[in-house]
């Protein structure tokens, strides 16, 4: 046979060999690095014996799909830690995940000397070394196995798969654990590692089931990689909005108020009215948006006209019961039917479109409790929403048009590179999820795929990711923990005009269905802000600064000229206070660098006596005496543009 290697080399065997025989082959350095294997694509144990021609690629912890078998191997080292110290811990799922690995234990929750313990023995067995091996049973068999085991969760996953099929499992020693692999020859192989942290999971993420308590961990190949690795964990922990938008009191949460219900705090308010303003004015002044206030809340007639009620009803909060009352309302999950009620008010000539109805929109969805965390998943949250109701053959030009304004609100807050773009499609073998008929489906998508294409931007397809209502271009980013959220999103849809009895005339007096295009221009606001605070750590560009100059008068007697100073900055709608308390001015130097102050003025006896500010920044630190005038100038101009300095001064980073 034949063996294809990823440099275009081939091997020739006149017998079948396992894929680690033939790294052994190529070199004793490369069999000692392998993870797994990827035969035509496919990842697989380094057991896995190959018997015809193939493309084969040896995988290393270099190799992503190398580094979750060396993850996922990591993962059965830890449970079978667990259950030496907690022999009566029941095990449910353990995967490789993209920072590392979990593993789910039907047991008290983990505390943090729990894992320095688990740790330690994670070590003995890895020490030990003992070989893995795979080893496969019938259904029935497999079943009675676990049961035997006494692994609930092991059975109840068995039991999903079909009659016919074969489970396999892995030996480590005394450990066996029900998988699919792939895993490395020996525990050995788990060189560098750690337990980053213990929290509840619901079994199988379902609410409804029971709580579980998961250890998350990470692993990679070498210890300097791990270093590096948890060097970043604490900068995103340093990062985290949900700890440092509170530090910063941006926000807060009450538990009597209810979970997924952020309390903005004056200096996060400042924040928000900044973004908005600032939005509404583009989608007004520069891209053609007219501007709706709609209810909060609607009967349930309209809900059942746009399909919620059918679709999306577990997500929304209802207001009464349908079958004791007259009325039943919803708080309002999205925009876009009361919107088509305000197009619906007049009629409408082709000549008027496109028109680009926009809204700040509070919208209200009934997230589950393990879902909400901080401001990136909320059960109340506003949005730059909206809807183009255009002419078909607008389409793809006003879709383009969102992509651009989308693009331009990413440029503008420094965050472009940190996005990746899909194409969210729907799943044609899950049809009852969604609305209209296949071909209506196939042929949106493929105008977004062109649309992309054309406009050279990279994007991923995920299936089943659309709305029940039509495929969207999601634009999405990670958190500092690397957990991705959808940031803004536009969607193509050519079906729900039909429901709503919308039309335009046409040049020839008919009757037409539009189509129309549900867009965010930055999404929802209170995720924004829980992304920006992550991305500049709290060191927002000045325009976003809730404070964005400290006057620090050196001593009381210059109390007055500070405060005149303010006035001055005040009068240009630059925000700025007078830290007038009798600390030394190297105190209050520090406090304004620890509340990430952009600017501050130092003022004394010659600044008030030549009316002049001793100007000290985060970007270069001491920037020597200006003018006020020459000061407020700069630094509209900064705000005015929107611009964002390099800090460039290593004491102030």
């Amino acid at each position: 046979m034949k063996i294809t290697l990823k440099d275009g080399s081939v091997k020739e065997y006149e017998e079948s060999k396992s894929v680690f025989d033939i790294a052994l082959d190529i070199s004793e350095g490369l069999a000692r690095a392998a993870c797994a294997g990827e035969v035509n694509g496919k990842a697989v144990d380094l057991r896995t014996v190959i018997e015809e021609d193939c493309e084969l690629n040896i995988l290393t912890a270099g190799d992503e799909k190398g580094l979750a078998a060396l993850r996922h191997t990591a993962s059965h080292v830890l449970a079978e830690a667990v259950k030496r110290l907690y022999p009566e811990a029941k095990l449910a799922i353990g995967p490789s995940i993209d920072t590392g690995y979990y593993y789910d234990f039907e047991h008290a929750p983990f505390s943090s000397e729990d894992l320095e313990s688990i740790e330690k023995e994670m070590k003995k067995i890895i020490k030990e070394g003992a070989k893995i091996e795979k080893f496969e049973l019938p259904r029935q068999e497999a079943i009675a196995y676990m049961e035997e085991k006494g692994e609930p969760y092991k059975v109840e996953l068995i039991h999903d798969l079909p009659e016919d099929a074969v489970i396999s499992f892995y030996r480590q020693g005394d450990f066996v654990d029900l998988c699919a692999g792939p895993h490395l020859m020996s525990t050995k192989g788990v060189k560098a590692f750690k337990l980053i942290s213990s929290s509840g999971a619901y079994w199988r993420g379902n609410e409804k089931n029971k709580m579980l308590s998961r250890i998350y961990g990470t692993a990679y190949a070498k210890k300097e990689e791990l270093k590096e690795h948890l060097e970043k964990l604490e900068d995103a922990k340093r990062r985290d909005h949900n700890k440092l938008g509170r530090e910063m009191e941006l926000f807060t949460t009450v538990d009597v108020i209810g979970q997924g219900l952020p309390l903005l705090m004056p200096k996060g308010v400042i924040m928000l009215k900044e973004l908005q303003r600032w939005i509404e004015d583009i989608e007004d002044n520069e891209w053609g948006y007219v501007r709706t206030k709609t209810p909060l809340m609607a009967k349930s007639d309209l809900y059942k006209i746009s399909g919620h009620w059918d679709h999306y009803k577990e997500g929304m909060f209802v207001l009464g019961d349908e079958e004791k009352d007259k009325e039943v309302f919803a708080l309002r999950p999205m925009t876009c039917p009361f919107q088509y009620y305000v197009y619906k008010a007049s009629q409408h000539s082709y000549r008027e479109l496109p028109i680009r109805y926009g809204e700040t929109s509070t919208l209200f969805r009934n997230e589950d409790s393990g879902e909400m965390h901080g401001l990136t998943r909320v059960r109340q949250f506003t949005i730059s929403e909206g809807h183009l109701v255009v002419r078909p053959d607008q389409m793809v030009e006003e879709f383009k048009g969102c992509l651009a304004l989308a693009k331009h609100c990413l440029e503008t807050l420094g965050v472009q590179e940190d996005v990746t773009y899909h194409l969210s499609k729907w799943d044609p073998q899950n049809r009852e999820k969604y609305v209209g008929e296949p071909e209506v489906w196939e042929e949106t998508e493929q105008h977004m795929r062109e649309i992309l294409t054309e406009l050279n931007i990279p994007f991923v397809e995920d299936v089943g990711e659309a709305a029940f209502y039509g495929p969207k271009v999601d634009i999405n980013a990670k958190n500092v923990y690397g957990k991705e959220d959808t940031m803004i999103t536009i969607q193509w849809d050519a079906l729900l005009a039909e429901q709503f009895d919308m039309y335009y005339i046409d040049e020839n007096g008919d009757k037409k269905r539009p189509y129309i295009i549900h867009r965010t221009a930055l999404g929802c606001y209170e995720r924004t802000l829980a992304w920006l605070i992550e991305k500049y750590a709290g060191l927002f560009p000045t325009w976003l600064c809730p404070e964005q100059v400290r006057v620090l008068p050196i001593s009381e007697k210059y109390g007055d000229y500070a405060e005149k100073v303010c006035a001055g900055l005040r009068k240009n709608s630059i925000r700025a206070s007078v830290d007038n308390r009798s600390e030394k001015i190297g105190y209050k130097i520090r406090e304004a660098r620890l509340n990430k102050v952009p600017y501050m003025l130092v003022v004394g006896a010659k600044e008030e006596e030549e009316n002049v500010v001793s100007v000290r920044s985060r970007y270069l630190g001491d920037e020597g005496q200006k003018s006020l005038d020459a000061f407020i100038n700069d630094i509209c101009k900064e705000i005015r543009e929107k611009q964002i300095r390099k800090i460039e001064v290593e004491e102030n980073k």
